[in-house]
């Protein structure tokens, strides 16, 4: 039998807001502005460390407010050994490691590289037996990775291979989402609400965040002050992320809230279309109704092992 864990497995709730598909569509849309926002911030001059700080301290404090407003405040034990552990290798590392990549790299392998992270997940989820994906699971994740990775490529991303180091060091993304992943799952704790896990877990990443930007450079505040509508549009777009992320992760358990990543693929389509009025060719479209498939497969693969 598979491990007991924290998560309750709790009968599907009708409601549209606690039903994994437009949970994921709503967090990957949320957690595709980072990409944008990080290289406007990088450009900046702004340390990355710092920047993902503004992340997990703006997100954690608006999550903190939520929690109290509309959760029920009981004691839940484990929750800051959960929030230490499931902080550092959910936010710390992977958010250093995208920001502080995406000016060696650039941001489409970069993205690229987020994009692999449902790869780890599935096979995480399958060796600890976690909420394992089934059949339709895996060729949805199948699908959405051919599809985000046409998309990035058709849009011919800013690609820069020779920073080998950096490259090396970008691969440790989609690991470290994947045990992030499947860390919340195996051991959220029981009894505790989507909220204040969020507060919580984003609050805790803070100290070795600003640990990691003393080391980097300096803690210094200038570039950071110098763009405060980029500070608030990412307070913002983090904590609406953040505030359907550990409902996912409920909902739809650590494989299927991992293809968040293809859905913000996706969204920097629109995004391109929208605000930088941008083309494409017919390859990109190709690769969105690719990644269209995938999410579908997933989702039916989620309906059915919930039932079953």
């Amino acid at each position: 039998p598979p491990p007991a864990t924290g998560l309750d497995r709790r009968e599907p709730d009708c409601r549209p807001m606690n039903k994994p598909l437009p949970l994921l569509l709503i967090t990957g849309a949320a957690f595709g502005f980072n990409f944008p926002l990080g290289k406007l911030a990088s450009a900046a001059g702004v340390n990355p460390a710092l920047w993902a700080i503004v992340i997990c301290l703006g997100a954690g404090l608006v999550m903190m407010v939520m929690s109290v407003i509309f959760e029920e405040s009981v004691p839940v034990p484990g929750i800051a050994r959960y929030a230490a552990v499931s902080g550092f290798i959910a936010n710390v590392v992977p958010h250093f490691l995208i920001f502080a990549a995406i000016p060696h790299i650039g941001s489409g392998l970069a993205a690229i590289m987020v994009a692999l992270s449902p790869v780890f997940t599935a096979l995480l989820s399958i060796l600890l037996r976690v909420r394992p994906p089934n059949a339709w699971g895996l060729a949805g994740i199948g699908f959405g990775l051919t599809g985000a990775v046409i998309i990035i490529v058709a849009r011919n991303a800013d690609f820069v291979a020779e920073q080998s180091l950096w490259l090396f060091l970008a691969a440790a993304i989609p690991v470290s989402l994947g045990l992030g992943n499947v860390h919340r799952t195996m051991a959220w704790p029981r009894g505790a609400q989507p909220m204040r896990l969020a507060s919580v877990t984003n609050l805790a990443a803070v100290p070795p965040l600003l640990l990691a930007a003393y080391l980097w450079g300096g803690t210094g505040l200038a570039a950071l002050l110098a763009v405060p509508g980029l500070v608030a549009a990412q307070v913002v777009a983090s904590s609406i992320m953040f505030t359907t992320y550990f409902r996912l992760q409920q909902a739809g358990g650590p494989t299927y809230l991992s293809q968040l990543g293809y859905v913000a693929a996706v969204l920097g389509v629109g995004a391109g279309i929208i605000f930088l009025g941008e083309t494409y060719p017919p390859l990109l479209w190709a690769g969105v109704a690719v990644v269209a498939i995938g999410i579908t497969l997933s989702t039916i693969g989620q309906k059915r092992s919930t039932r079953g």
